[in-house]
């Protein structure tokens, strides 16, 4: 079991067949990223280790030596330098690095979501990077780990003890594979200290360290729900602008992801409030909160990896009006809205906001997904009017 291909797995080596620049591979914790990229790796440096720290601080050449440059090769060295993100100069080494030694070597760096940092200012590494996301199980890696030409592929039914591991464990590959209750807590409570003993640590002043890990005890109880920045401000004591910082934080820490409306208007969206969901659905005990998570997380995977995968820009937002209308998901695909996701528990009367709003926006499709229902042989997307689907045939569509 614990020796299942991933999707992340075939993603690499597609990349290193076809492209020269540097894989940027970015994700949470026991995510997978490093077993993914070990596996295609000749050479690997780890900044953690405090000896090839050491190595990592004296610049491109030591590097170069370490992964063997100097050596004949029938083909380029596949070379791994993981946790990179903690140096503090690491976009100048990867610059150096690459320029210098590009041509003789294929370079993987992986690293928390901070790898995405350098994206709001200037890009010292423009050109010489792709970036890969990576995200923990889902419906459609479980029946199909490999590449996709297309966005959406046919239905195909997944495994019901695979679904229910799913629904109960989360998707991150050790709770996931191993598929026992009591490890599955402990692992939650171990990832829980890691992201505030030590992902925090490295980031904030100590001084914020006891607030912030308030407010992520707070966060956990509010998956898939709107968050009201004034209220959580006068509960944990802070300005307004401090929670927004903070979950920004903690969002770049993957303790949860935003989801933010849709307007073609982008300043009026900026200034809604977001919803707010975990990385991690399995400790979430409402079941509607749970299967709402489940399936963000799904689309979450599926938009981010359409777009790393060059299939366009997508993006994963929501919808609401004025008079408190709203559908849960909306997948715009190149700036317009392409798909609406309305998610729940059991209930297949279809909602009425799925019209509304596949009117008012010009959506392809509009779907009711319900987590109790069972599987159904039949293409989600060759119905263009708002139609009730499982969950188990929609999500085995995506990626």
């Amino acid at each position: 079991m614990s020796n299942r291909p991933r999707f992340y797995d075939a993603l690499l080596r597609d990349h290193l067949a076809r492209h020269r620049q540097m894989a940027l591979v970015s994700g949470p914790r026991q995510v997978g990223k490093t077993t993914a990229c070990r596996a295609v790796a000749d050479a690997y440096l780890n900044w953690d280790n405090m000896d090839e720290r050491r190595l990592l601080l004296k610049g491109p050449a030591a590097i170069a030596t370490a992964v063997g440059l100097d050596r004949l090769r029938a083909r380029p060295p596949v070379a791994v330098i993981d946790e990179l993100h903690k140096h503090s100069k690491w976009k100048g080494l990867l610059k150096g690095l690459f320029d210098t030694y590009g041509d003789r070597a294929k370079w993987i760096v992986t690293g928390s979501s901070r790898l995405d940092v350098f994206r709001r200012g200037g890009d010292s590494l423009m050109g010489r990077y792709l970036l890969y996301r990576v995200h923990p199980w889902s419906v459609a890696e479980c029946l199909r780990p490999e590449i996709t030409e297309k966005a959406i592929r046919p239905p195909r039914e997944i495994d019901e003890d695979d679904w229910r591991a799913l629904v109960v464990h989360g998707g991150f590959p050790e709770p996931f594979l191993k598929r026992d209750p009591r490890f599955t807590n402990r692992w939650r409570s171990l990832r829980h200290e890691q992201l505030s003993k030590e992902d925090l640590r490295d980031v904030t002043r100590v001084q914020e360290l006891g607030a912030i890990e308030v407010l992520m005890r707070v966060l956990e109880e509010l998956s898939a729900q709107q968050l009201v920045y004034s209220n959580l401000a006068t509960e944990i004591g802070v300005a307004v602008d401090t929670i927004r910082r903070w979950i920004d934080l903690l969002g770049r820490l993957h303790l949860g992801f935003l989801v933010r409306p849709w307007f073609r208007n982008v300043t009026k969206s900026l200034r809604k409030e977001p919803k707010w969901f975990l990385r991690d659905w399995s400790g979430i005990a409402d079941e509607g909160a749970r299967a709402e998570t489940l399936v963000a997380c799904h689309l979450l995977k599926a938009t981010e990896g359409w777009t790393d995968l060059g299939l366009g820009h997508y993006e994963l937002r929501y919808l609401r009006d004025k008079l408190k209308r709203e559908v849960d998901f909306v997948v715009v695909r190149d700036g317009k809205p392409w798909f609406l996701v309305e998610v729940k528990k059991a209930d297949a009367n279809l909602s009425p906001a799925l019209a509304h709003f596949q009117a008012q926006t010009g959506a392809e499709h509009a779907f009711q997904v319900v987590l109790d229902l069972p599987y159904e042989e039949a293409n989600c997307f060759a119905h263009r009017k708002p139609i009730v689907v499982p969950a188990k045939t929609f999500l085995s569509q995506l990626l």
